[in-house]
């Protein structure tokens, strides 16, 4: 028995029957008779959850398949991006300049307040 993940079946009407071989050539006797009472019946390849015309079909695709998860990984390798990146040309976020002003201000305030509790400080030190 072939395994059960590759194998040549013969389709009647679209459907799958039971008759399932590791090689073309073993099934081939069996599709040439159903073939003259069906004349739809079909023998296809398959593998990986689907039906192929072809066992070299189902290569192909399964290659293809390794190649796109290559370049998947290869893409997941590049440098890892930072907190400031975003999508478009600049890759720059586009409000960075207002938050910027935002907190420079809110720096200057802070300061000020800073100052005048030292200044306080100082007046009462000197009246003592």
């Amino acid at each position: 028995m072939p395994p059960r993940f590759a194998y040549w079946t013969i389709l009647v009407d679209g459907q799958a029957t039971a008759f399932r071989a590791a090689s073309q050539d073993e099934l081939l006797p069996t599709f040439n008779r159903l073939k003259l009472k069906h004349p739809t019946a079909m023998m296809m390849w398959f593998q990986g959850g689907k039906l192929w015309r072809s066992r070299l079909e189902a290569q192909e695709a399964a290659v293809a398949a390794r190649r796109a998860d290559e370049r998947k990984q290869r893409a997941a390798q590049s440098p890892p991006r930072d907190r400031t990146w975003r999508p478009g040309g600049a890759h720059r976020d586009p409000r960075q300049k207002y938050k910027d002003a935002k907190k420079a201000k809110w720096t200057r305030f802070k300061q000020r307040i800073r100052q005048g509790a030292e200044r306080r400080r100082r007046k009462a030190g000197e009246e003592e």
